[in-house]
């Protein structure tokens, strides 16, 4: 039996929604014994040696960007660096899925900047879809109840930081190579993680430690292979909204390595941020237009 590429688009994408978490899940073990900067130096090298790897090998790997897209390459690498420190920050602090649902606002949060301040069209009913979400996001935050805390706003500003990520990237030239892309961001974070050592100290690595450091390595690498060959084979319409697949792994994870569940409330405020983000991901299409995901599609290195 044939397999249509929007079917084996959206199998894809969901494959590297779990890589992705399965990256956090590792990362969040690891930072548990290990200092968060540490953690973020040896994943980063291990992750920069195996990208310019496989950029050599298939020769992506640009050093030389003209001066626009070098300009958004830095903008995009401040995003990059900033949502991972706060994303990184928030997960040791806040259950799996938690803070994972509060990052199923970034498609909303992306459309919402662009049609501020890159002049995109965003019609009335999205627009309504976008503020329904961001309700949704205050179910899942919940300011001024006893279940709030400073970790849900780092949460956020892990969100803010991510949305200039992926604007920087979708105003890159198509022809910028994304292998190029993700190790510019690769070796940000591993010179953020470098920046912070001195701070936090350095401990040595049990085989346990090893372990999960290389599952994060060798998690968010395929996790980006992947989600760059699933929006290439599918229709962006149909394949991107798989993203939100990457909430229901968190739950699971969340569970089996931490026996960690999220709450009534913030399950509701997740499905209602995750109905409105497949809305708009609906009008995008019926508007004949991409959204969120450019064809240098990001590495996610949280």
């Amino acid at each position: 039996m044939q397999i249509s590429d929007n079917l084996r688009g959206c199998a894809l994408m969901t494959l590297a929604m779990a890589a992705f978490t399965l990256n956090d899940t590792c990362m969040k073990a690891l930072t548990v014994e290990i200092p968060l900067y540490q953690a973020l130096v040896l994943r980063g090298v291990l992750t920069t040696v195996a990208l310019v790897a496989i950029g050599l090998s298939t020769g992506g790997l640009w050093l030389r960007l003209g001066r626009r897209d070098a300009v958004l390459v830095f903008f995009r690498t401040i995003g990059e660096v900033g949502g991972t420190a706060a994303f990184l920050t928030a997960l040791m602090h806040m259950p799996l899925a938690n803070l994972s649902a509060i990052m199923q606002a970034l498609p909303l949060a992306v459309t919402l900047v662009a049609a501020l301040f890159l002049r995109e069209t965003v019609g009335w009913r999205r627009l309504i879809a976008i503020l329904v979400g961001f309700f949704g996001v205050l179910l899942i935050v919940r300011p001024g109840s006893q279940g709030f805390d400073i970790w849900s706003l780092v949460g956020l500003a892990a969100v803010a930081f991510v949305v200039l990520r992926d604007l920087a990237t979708r105003r890159l030239s198509a022809h910028v190579p994304s292998v190029t892309v993700a190790v510019y961001a690769a070796a940000s974070v591993t010179m953020l993680g470098l920046a912070g050592v001195p701070y936090t100290g350095w401990v040595p690595v049990s085989l346990v430690n090893a372990m999960l450091i290389g599952g994060a390595t060798s998690s968010v690498i395929i996790g980006y292979m992947v989600v760059v060959m699933a929006m290439r084979v599918g229709e962006v319409g149909i394949v991107a909204p798989f993203r939100y697949t990457a909430l229901i792994f968190a739950i699971a994870l969340g569970w089996v390595a931490f026996r960690q569940l999220p709450d009534a409330w913030t399950l509701s405020g997740a499905s209602i941020v995750i109905v409105t983000g497949i809305y708009t991901f609906y009008r995008e299409r019926r508007a004949g237009q991409r959204l969120t995901i450019s064809r240098t599609a990001p590495l996610r290195l949280r």
